[in-house]
């Protein structure tokens, strides 16, 4: 076997290793042992097809309840043979693709699933004739899914405490760095992109109507019985249930089973149950002036209105 060193060097040189658990390639952090540099960049690459649709979210956000949404509009109300297959197999991830399968060859349309930042996202999305849907959530239940779900996961790094993950939060020193960056960059380029902004929270307080919405944005049209039953299927606790929704087919090499589920509470309003005064204090200074610049309205328990 023949080895580039220029090569090695090169990338070497753009790569950070951060610690044992992330790395920093192109100003964002990556979770090691899941991506790689080839990877991310194959992805910036990746050739576009029309009716390709993308659910593009930051980590915690939402991602596998509208993939399951996405799959559910899509497949299961024509019961296809996609009933015995898992949510990841059916919509499969972009940059972070650990079972390497085959997107190019996926059937058409292709549902695709990714957490990239808007500049390393395929350079072909910006033809604005495939589709993205961005489900965005209140920053501060993406900390704490987050901070729990580092429990779980094998290879991301188990927390000291949650004031130490608090601040690498804010920080941005987390897979897929700064939480406001994501948002932000999506957001500032949206006229770039065809693309829906879709909220964690509107989702939880009306799903029918969440539903609904992107279908017309995706321009399918479904039965008001098929309808329902996207809902019903989607429902947290239903989902939970659902062993090919539910990501309990990931190996014990990802996630260890035994400390927690990757399908926790699906709540609004969580962060109230950890975070101190003086904590979300600390969270609001950091990000609020930011946040305010954003046109989405933030919800922070389910009695507020989305």
């Amino acid at each position: 076997m023949i080895v580039n060193y220029s090569t090695i060097l090169l990338t070497d040189l753009i790569m950070e290793i951060v610690d044992k658990f992330i790395f920093k390639y192109k100003g964002i952090y990556f979770v090691r042992n899941q991506t790689t540099p080839e990877n991310i960049d194959s992805a910036e690459s990746f050739e576009i097809q029309d009716d390709d649709v993308f659910l593009i979210t930051y980590p915690k956000s939402g991602t596998v309840w509208t993939q399951n949404i996405l799959s559910l509009i899509f497949h299961e109300g024509h019961r296809d043979g996609t009933e015995n297959i898992t949510l990841i197999d059916r919509i499969p991830w972009l940059e972070y693709n650990i079972f390497e399968a085959d997107l190019t060859n996926l059937p058409s349309p292709r549902i695709i699933c990714s957490h990239l930042p808007y500049h390393l996202a395929p350079k072909g999305l910006r033809n604005k004739r495939a589709k993205i849907v961005y489900v965005f959530r209140n920053p501060k239940d993406v900390l704490v899914s987050m901070y729990h779900f580092h429990k779980i996961a094998v290879t991301l790094e188990i927390p000291k405490d949650f004031d130490t993950f608090l601040e690498k939060f804010l920080a941005g020193k987390v897979g897929n760095s700064l939480w406001l960056d994501h948002i932000e960059g999506w957001y500032t380029h949206k006229d770039d992109f065809n693309i829906l902004f879709l909220s964690y929270e509107e989702m939880k307080k009306d799903l029918r109507s969440s539903v609904l919405k992107i279908c017309n944005f995706l321009g399918k049209e479904l039965s008001g019985k098929e309808v329902d039953d996207v809902v019903d299927k989607a429902i947290f606790d239903n989902m939970k249930m659902d062993p090919r929704a539910n990501y309990r087919f990931l190996p014990s090499d990802q996630m260890d089973f035994s400390k927690g589920d990757f399908l926790r509470k699906g709540t609004v309003g969580d962060w109230k149950t950890i975070m101190t005064v003086a904590q979300s204090e600390r969270f609001d200074r950091v990000f609020k002036e930011r946040m305010e610049k954003l046109p989405f309205r933030f919800c922070w328990d389910m009695q507020e209105d989305p």
